[in-house]
């Protein structure tokens, strides 16, 4: 059986856990705004933004870096995600509205007269988190299956889902879709009945995105470790000589392809309440880009590398869109072009060539060390390098002058 985590690997799984999952939420609730170590609502919602798009870099890790399949829609199936939930938090507001109507305000604005027959159900929260899972699967499994049924695969299957998600935005962009046109869904009230706004809502869901970051990184693992897992990075390596072999590769990229959808339409979902507003320019083909940008930053095909390059490159574009807001793009364009070139393995990879040349220092100036030691020991005793042919340890040279006194 393959462990899961080395205990090294656990170790460090569990201590940022703590750090994320606890010591945060322990610094924001109960430390007052004055407190020098009080986290604010602002680091609260960016940290459960960034653990939204770690979920999303790893189910692009799953069907690019171990499978092979690069998509450059994914961010589609991240914003139906987002769009099922909105539909709930946009029913929750009620008449609390600017229009203080039971539509939203979107939809008194267009001269709407009723919900459309789709929004039927979107006011019970065990609709949307069903609608949360089924829509991104049943679009990705639809797709999937026509798409990997006719063999379509590398930069065709790249251009065709980058295809499928600019079609979709300029659907959600059109005010007569019924899903807010241009602005999309915002305004949030409530979720469950509590403020979205109160430090403590925000707080629970800053934790769940944590849980489900850690949850989807360990189902990864299972899963790349186990048969299923080996098949997969076998597409990726040689599908044709799986096929040949017997194996119904069909069915394994379809079923790899529709779990990663559905795990970015979940991070949808805990995303748009944190954020605060969906629209359609969440299923733009420049966010999907960026996704993958993400996991060759980080290291595809590692797990923890896609996780690391989410949080690095938005890290880096919290910093400069404020900073210097006109060269975000080329700074990330730059950043792409480097990796490539320069870090084919990503900052994960870079690490553990950092870390095996350290290594290698230090076992090389232990073996010298030791060399010279020895060295010294024959220089300063050269009859203790001789052994007695009955296997005793030779004597001292103090030891044997005395002997030849005698």
């Amino acid at each position: 059986m393959t462990r899961l985590f080395s205990p090294a690997i656990w170790t460090v799984v569990h201590a940022t856990s703590g750090v994320l999952l606890i010591l945060v939420p322990i610094l924001h609730l109960a430390l007052p705004e004055t407190h020098p170590l009080h986290m604010s609502s602002f680091w609260i919602a960016l940290l459960g933004k960034f653990m939204c798009y770690a979920v999303l870099a790893l189910a692009m890790d799953l069907i690019w870096g171990y499978t092979g399949i690069l998509s450059l829609g994914q961010g589609l199936f991240f914003a139906l995600g987002g769009y099922a939930f909105g539909m709930y938090l946009m029913r929750q507001i009620g008449r609390d509205g600017v229009y203080h109507s039971e539509l939203p305000d979107f939809m008194v604005f267009l001269d709407w007269k009723a919900f459309p027959w789709y929004w039927t159900g979107s006011d019970s929260f065990l609709w949307a988190s069903v609608l949360v899972v089924a829509l991104p699967g049943l679009v990705a499994f639809v797709f999937g299956f026509f798409a990997f049924r006719s063999r379509i695969k590398g930069v065709y299957f790249s251009i065709i889902t980058q295809a499928l998600t600019f079609a979709a935005m300029l659907a959600f962009f059109r005010n007569n879709m019924g899903f807010g046109g241009n602005n999309g869904f915002t305004d949030f009230k409530r979720v469950l009945g509590f403020a979205v706004a109160a430090p403590q809502t925000r707080t629970t869901l800053y934790v769940l995105s944590g849980l489900y970051l850690l949850a989807a990184l360990i189902l990864c693992r299972a899963l790349v470790t186990s048969k299923f897992g080996r098949v997969l990075t076998a597409i990726r390596d040689q599908e044709s000589r799986l096929m040949f072999l017997g194996y119904r590769t069909l069915s394994f990229k379809l079923a790899v392809w529709t779990l990663a959808a559905i795990m970015s339409g979940i991070a949808g979902a805990l995303y748009v309440p944190q954020v605060g507003i969906i629209n359609p320019s969440e299923m733009s083909p420049a966010n999907s880009i960026e996704i993958a940008i993400w996991a060759a930053v980080g290291g595809r095909g590692t797990l923890f590398g896609p996780i690391l390059g989410a949080f690095a490159v938005n890290g880096a574009k919290s910093w400069f869109t404020v900073a210097y807001p006109e060269y975000w793009l080329y700074f990330l364009g730059l950043l792409f072009v480097l990796v490539t070139l320069l870090l084919p393995r990503g900052l994960l990879g870079l690490g553990e060539s950092l870390t095996q040349r350290w290594r290698r220092v230090l076992t090389g100036a232990a073996t010298a060390g030791s060399a010279a030691t020895n060295t010294e020991i024959n220089t300063a005793a050269p009859g203790a390098a001789a052994v007695a042919d009955n296997g005793t340890a030779p004597r001292s040279t103090a030891a044997i002058a005395s002997g030849a006194r005698s």
